[in-house]
């Protein structure tokens, strides 16, 4: 499970203090919970967190969330209990589930683009629905794309605030192809201003202008499709 919190990677981790010790020199802050609190002041560059406790990891949401630390690159934290750790977490906050994908076009996959940055078509699953189901429809509803879906990519989470309540969007991403594209156009009523095919370097470039979950889909991508052009 990778949480992005205001667009930042957390990550937690039950590998042993001694294995990540040795590759401490790819952290800019090194913080044992057992020996120092957690403050905001530390949190900046790549950050790793040791023998984070429940509470500390529940104090972590707390200043990541108040507080804003604006330096933070990303964090990984070493917990005992990686699962019960990824349960209380999302206990912390509201779950919404969705849905979405990356469609194809031969060498070419779709991008929208939404409050000035390149995203990819998603959103909320109604009542009762699949998230298979859901990914195909927000796909036509935010594109007009018909499409064929295909495998599932990946999950992302990532939290916002909405009506004071913390909002955690578990969305499940699937891969798809295009059937028919005669009545592509945004759905302004989504904020979308635009829809463009673009190819693999083409993405790599808006990418740049993205969000760190919508880069992690596409690193999920391509670690399975090795070139599209």
């Amino acid at each position: 499970m990778v949480l992005f919190i205001n667009d930042r990677p957390v990550r937690l981790t039950d590998a042993q203090r001694a294995e990540l010790i040795r590759e401490k020199s790819d952290y800019d802050v090194v913080i044992d919970t057992r020996l120092e609190v957690i403050k905001s002041d530390n949190l900046h560059g790549h950050v790793l967190i040791l023998n984070a406790s429940l509470a500390s990891l529940e104090r972590l949401m707390d200043i990541l969330h108040d507080e804003h630390p604006s330096a933070l690159q990303s964090i990984l934290v070493q917990v005992a209990d990686k699962k019960g750790a990824e349960s209380r977490l999302k206990n912390y906050f509201k779950v919404v589930k969705a849905a979405g994908g990356v469609v194809f076009k031969n060498d070419q996959v779709l991008l929208i683009y939404r409050l000035k940055r390149w995203d990819l078509p998603k959103g909320k699953l109604d009542p009762g629905e699949k998230s298979k189901e859901a990914s195909v429809r927000e796909v036509n509803e935010e594109t007009g794309l018909e499409v064929e879906l295909g495998e599932k990519i990946c999950t992302t989470w990532h939290t916002y605030t909405h009506n004071g309540n913390r909002i955690l969007k578990r969305t499940k991403w699937y891969r798809m192809t295009l059937l028919d594209e005669s009545h592509m156009q945004p759905q302004w009523e989504e904020d979308i201003e635009k829809i463009s095919w673009m190819t693999r370097k083409e993405v790599q470039n808006a990418l740049v202008d993205s969000y760190s979950s919508i880069r992690y889909v596409f690193e999920q991508l391509w670690s399975s499709v090795p070139e599209l052009d």
